[in-house]
Formats: structure tokens, C-alpha cells, sequence
């Protein structure tokens, strides 16, 4: 009788495997409140790792952090009317606290524009003020009907930028450069993933925004994921706040601003973009572990040669774990390394010793074969770095086979359904056909250039819509 697999395969059922990864590699289980998450420790190993990358690039761009209060007078949401609307379906708010009720009620932070412009009316006083760059990392929550674990959830962790600038084209600049040296930066060299660098049609913008900038990238199965944007939020806050500043000829101007988001969306992204049948695949330069060395037995050789290995990897560099549990089966410890997509497994048995090898296994391509014990610490870093090329490559390989050039919306159709992108010219698109695609749940993810690049408005010649189902 053939021994059941520990995942559902992809091919089988896409998202109960997604579910059976996320349980078997120990990333997370639903909170007891609908929609909510607990995020275990590897998991959470992950988001860290992410958050340390993207909050170096966030600092190199001039952006420091901060952090808002998460409840915020439900007035504040009321004074930029689009963006109230826009959020009024995913609210949470409190009306009781200490046992009474409440003078005014307070939201739950979905977002920290209002809040964050309520203070910037008083931190920002001429033009000497300008830019001001915050970013804060916290938690949100926005009122999930259909949640599933990282990719939609009540309550999720994510970093929002908040910024203010003296003019619209300093602003516009800022948005673009987050959009691209950041995020863009982070998820190409460091997530391994491929995304398409687009700007959200106007039915799909953030609410209150004059302009978003997205990153979409291809799942396995061919459905898009939205895993940053950046807004251009003009002068609407400016507005409904306020927020003046003292110019160089001395009148009292409102500020330009943008806002921007990356969440834990980011992990379930990861997920689906490289794991495979056996588990996660984790690019090698975001590993919180990039090399495991598993003690095949609990020979005092043995053991005490994984500890001598672990230490010489740490020393060179290589962010390492020692597993030396061996009143674990061996093969059990090498499985639950695979499902949680370490990069690469060294075993090290009495056989070896005798040898002086150790066995190299390569989670990312597959395969194993004996190195020098000697030749290790020197071997690695060339190893690790080919494994976050190939993740790279196969995610660009993936979305291009996948992506279809289209002139009919029938056709767009089609092709998102079969599990695919299509490429259709927004003219021959236009709002008309956006509403016609969504009766099928298939959607504009984002307008790019026909080059590729990112159009500077919404009807630009020539701007071609990416469309697909989305997560």
C-alpha cells in the first residue's frame, strides 16, 4: 500500500495544500477569534527576517520610525470622506471601555493616515519641516469576511510609511522610489520573486489616493498576489487636516503626501510562489536558517563534529542550526527540515566520519552528494547564492509561460480562468470592460507601459492592463 504524502499535492488541491503547509512546517494556526492568526515561531522567524531587510531599505530611502497609537476617534475617519467610504465595510470599533461607554467611539487602526496627519498638522511648520518621513511598524485590523492565513486576516503586522513633501513632484518622486528601490529591491533580491511593477486603475486605488503603485506577483497556480503598494495620497489629507506649511515666499501651502504597505501578506506570498510538494522552498538570502547540520546518530564523534561544523559555518557567515536531537529519528528531523524549505541540509553520520565527507542536500534544486568536510565552510556561499538565482529564474520562467498577449476581453477572460495573466491594451479595455471582467472575478491587477514600465497616468498610449484572478 503506497504511503500517504504529507502534503496534498498542488496539482490535487492548491489551497488545502497551501493549509497543510502552513500546519506541517509550523508557520502559523487560526487564532480563536475568526480571521485572527498565531503566528509560530517559525513563521515569525520569517517575518523578521523580512522586516529586517525591508526596514534597512526604508532607512537607506530617509524614513524613520515611529509608532501611532492603534485606536484612533472615529471623527478622524470621517473628515477625507473617500477614504471613510472606502474603509467603512472593514471597521472595528469600540464603543465601551472601563465599563462605560464611550464619550466617542474609537477605531481600531485599519490604517494610520488620519491619525498620523493629525500630527502632522502640529509637527510641520515651514518649509524647513519638509520632507517628513515616517514609518511605523505595527499591527491592523480591518474586518475579514473570507480570511485565510497570511493572505487575508482581521488583524495582520505590516510596516506603513507616511510621508509629507512641499510639492507634488517631490511627493510623486518619493512614491516611485519606495515603490522601486524598496519594495521592488526587496521581493527581486531577496524574496526570489518576480513581480510586475504596475499603477492601479482608478476603480482599485487605495481610498483617498490620486495614484497607487503596485507589485503583483504569480502564484503556483497562476492567480496573482498583491504584495506592496505605494500612494501618491495628493493633497486630500492635507486637507481634511490642515496640514500647512510656511513656503520660501512666505504663504501658508498644504503638503503633498504618500502613504505605503507591505504586510505578512509578504509570508503567504513566499508560500505560494515557491513551495513545492515536500514543503516550503525559502530563498536562501531571507533564511532565518540557511544551513541545517543534522547529527545522524548520537555517536559522541558525531555530535561533537555537527557542534565543530556549526561554529565554523556561524564564523563564516552562514546563518546556522546544529540538530543534534538524535532521540528524534533521523528521517523524520530531515523531513521536517524540507517542509520548512531550509536551503541545505549537511548529515553527518559515523559513515562519514571515516570518510571525511558529509552529505550535502540542496533543498531548492534537490538532490544530494558528498562533500569534504574540509571543503564546506569555503563551498557554501556559492551554493546558497546559484539556489536564490534558480528561485528567481523560476518565478520569472513561470510568469512569462503563463502570460498571454489577448485583444478581447472573452479572451482575458479565458486565460485568467485557465490559471494564467493576459495582457490586454487598456483602450480596448477601458472602466467599461474592467466592470465586465469582475462579473467573472477576474480583475485588473495593474497598467504597465508597453515596454514594461510604469505608466505616469492612467490613460497613457499605450498603457497595457495585466489581468488575472487574484488572491
Amino acid at each position: 500500500m503506497a504511503k500517504a504524502p504529507v502534503l496534498t499535492p498542488q496539482a490535487d488541491d492548491f489551497p488545502r495544500w497551501y493549509q497543510d503547509l502552513i500546519n506541517k512546517a509550523e508557520l502559523a494556526d487560526n487564532g480563536p477569534v475568526r480571521g485572527t492568526m498565531v503566528i509560530r515561531p517559525y513563521g515569525y522567524g520569517l517575518w523578521e527576517r523580512m522586516q529586517q531587510e525591508l526596514d534597512a531599505r526604508i532607512k537607506d530611502a530617509g524614513a524613520q520610525n515611529a509608532y501611532f497609537p492603534l485606536f484612533i476617534p472615529q471623527s478622524y475617519l470621517t473628515r477625507e470622506a473617500e477614504h471613510v467610504e472606502g474603509f467603512a465595510p472593514e471597521l472595528a470599533v469600540v464603543t465601551h471601555g472601563g465599563g462605560k461607554e464611550l464619550e466617542e467611539p474609537v477605531v481600531v487602526r485599519p490604517t494610520s493616515e488620519t491619525i498620523v496627519n493629525e500630527y502632522f498638522s502640529k509637527w510641520v511648520q515651514s518649509y524647513r519641516d519638509l520632507p517628513l518621513l515616517i514609518n511605523q511598524w505595527a499591527n491592523v485590523v480591518r474586518w475579514e469576511m473570507r480570511p485565510r492565513v497570511f493572505l487575508r486576516t482581521t488583524e495582520f503586522l505590516w510596516q506603513e510609511g507616511h510621508t509629507a513633501h512641499a510639492t507634488y513632484e517631490d511627493a510623486r518622486d518619493y512614491a516611485a522610489r519606495i515603490h522601486k528601490e524598496v519594495y521592488a529591491d526587496f521581493m527581486v533580491n531577496v524574496l526570489g520573486i518576480d513581480v510586475v511593477l504596475g499603477r492601479k486603475t482608478a476603480s482599485e486605488r487605495f481610498a483617498g489616493a490620486i495614484n497607487t503603485l503596485t507589485l503583483e506577483g504569480m502564484m503556483g497556480d497562476g492567480k496573482a498576489l498583491q504584495m506592496g503598494t505605494s500612494h501618491e495620497l495628493g493633497q486630500n489629507f492635507a486637507k481634511a487636516f490642515n496640514t500647512q506649511y510656511l513656503s520660501r515666499d512666505g504663504k501658508q501651502e498644504l503638503v503633498w503626501q504618500t502613504s505605503w504597505g507591505a504586510s505578512t501578506r509578504m509570508v503567504g506570498g513566499l508560500i505560494m510562489s515557491h513551495g513545492d510538494d515536500s514543503g516550503l522552498r525559502v530563498p536562501p538570502r531571507l533564511a532565518p536558517v540557511q544551513v541545517v547540520v543534522l547529527a545522524i546518530k548520537g555517536d559522541d564523534a558525531v555530535l561533537a563534529k555537527v557542534r565543530d561544523i556549526g561554529e565554523r559555518l556561524a564564523a563564516a557567515g552562514v546563518r546556522v542550526q546544529v540538530d543534534d536531537r538524535t532521540d528524534t529519528p533521523f528521517g523524520r528531523r530531515a523531513v521536517d527540515w524540507e517542509l520548512k524549505g531550509v536551503p541545505v541540509r549537511i548529515e553527518v553520520g559515523p559513515r562519514d566520519l571515516e570518510n571525511g565527507t558529509a552529505m550535502l542536500a540542496r533543498r531548492i534544486p534537490g538532490g544530494k552528494e558528498p562533500v569534504a568536510l574540509d571543503a564546506l565552510a569555503a563551498l557554501l556561499p556559492g551554493v546558497l547564492e546559484e539556489d536564490q538565482a534558480l528561485l528567481l529564474r523560476q518565478s520569472r520562467e513561470r510568469r512569462e509561460s503563463r502570460t498571454t498577449d489577448v485583444s478581447t476581453i472573452g479572451a482575458a477572460v479565458e486565460t485568467a480562468v485557465a490559471g494564467g495573466w493576459a495582457r490586454i491594451p487598456w483602450a480596448d479595455l477601458g472602466e467599461e470592460g474592467e466592470a465586465r471582467l469582475a462579473e467573472h472575478a477576474v480583475t485588473v491587477r495593474c497598467l504597465v507601459a508597453e515596454d514594461g514600465s510604469v505608466p505616469d497616468t492612467d490613460d497613457a498610449p499605450g498603457n497595457v492592463a495585466v489581468v488575472a484572478r487574484a488572491y
